[in-house]
């Protein structure tokens, strides 16, 4: 199943959701070599990324050949929103995704980022000149990820995403929660099919969703065409690509074991050191390296022997010892 958005053909329908923190370059590279029919960066504050602020830009970027990738942009500025799409546009990305679902308090505050992400929810009026003003900023297709509305009073995702339809967002990701749910509960994927009836661009199911069987509920839920899977991909970057695999029918991945998932770990440890440098790098790698030996069960004394480590080489001598356990396939 093919999902197309303008002249890009998505496929398969099975797309890593953008994490803080999570889904940088290395991550994102290592989820495509399974199998993803889009990846999508880390949010990057536009109003940051314009103005150069340290460490903003990273999380932008694509890297070479990157063909599915794309960034994602938070903001409550219609110019800045716009000028960061022009920068992501320069910068070779394929879509531009506005974020209007983020439920952290620093962004959706008044006193943090100026009442961004979700908090945009309650005032469609304003969001809407925002997406005007990235839409009408570049020639890429630009796509809106929000979630069901503020809270259980304002339930307003369908009349978002059909105003986000007529000012020419081209697909539509719904988290099946409110912002102030935050994570707690669960998705309520049968609300999401009220927005998959109130547009014609296709709709994207997202939250709890980290099995092939939960994709496949999901999906026929919520009526959406494909699902956006985060939290159940920490250190199980293959998931996507067997998600694909049993719902639509596309090549098996490969599922790492033993020496091969060690060497798999080894090369993304050593992808974020490069990319980030020592010092960062061995702090972002923490918490991988935590979700695979979560994956493979590994015993706790060597599990913290390896999480405080500040020896590289130590790390990547231990860690066929660490990951030697059997990984997990969700059902």
């Amino acid at each position: 199943m093919t999902i197309q958005v303008a002249d890009l053909s998505l496929n398969p329908p099975v797309f890593l959701a953008p994490l803080a923190g999570i889904t940088d370059l290395p991550f994102r590279n290592l989820v495509q070599s399974f199998g993803a029919g889009l990846v999508v960066s880390e949010m990057v504050a536009s109003q940051e990324m314009v103005q150069a602020k340290p460490g903003v830009r990273e999380k932008a970027e694509l890297g070479y050949g990157i063909e599915a990738t794309s960034v994602q942009i938070a903001g409550r500025e219609a110019h800045w929103m716009a000028e960061a799409a022009r920068q992501i546009e320069a910068n070779g990305a394929r879509l531009i995704d506005i974020n209007m679902g983020c439920p952290a308090k620093k962004v959706t505050s008044a006193s943090g980022a100026g009442a961004a992400g979700s908090a945009l929810m309650k005032d469609l009026d304003h969001a809407l000149t925002l997406i005007e003003a990235v839409v009408g900023a570049v020639d890429l297709p630009v796509t809106l990820k929000t979630r069901l509305g503020w809270d259980d009073n304002l339930l307003n995702a369908p009349e978002l995403a059909r105003r986000a339809q007529e000012a020419g967002v081209r697909m539509i990701t719904i988290h099946g929660r409110t912002r102030c749910q935050f994570y707690k509960g669960r998705a309520d994927w049968d609300a999401i099919a009220n927005v998959s009836a109130a547009v014609d661009i296709p709709v994207i199911a997202n939250g709890d969703i980290t099995s092939s069987t939960q994709a496949a509920d999901a999906m026929a839920k919520s009526c959406a065409q494909g699902v956006m899977v985060g939290r159940g991909a920490q250190g199980r970057p293959w998931i996507l690509a067997q998600m694909a695999h049993d719902l639509f029918g596309t090549p098996a991945p490969e599922v790492p074991r033993g020496k091969a998932f060690s060497d798999m770990v080894a090369g993304h440890y050593e992808a974020m050191l490069m990319f980030y440098g020592k010092e960062l790098g061995l702090r972002v790698a923490r918490k991988h390296l935590g979700w695979y030996m979560d994956v493979a069960g590994t015993e706790p004394g060597l599990r913290r022997v390896l999480l405080t480590s500040k020896a590289p080489a130590e790390v990547l001598t231990r860690l066929p010892e660490a990951l030697a356990g059997e990984t997990e396939v969700a059902a």
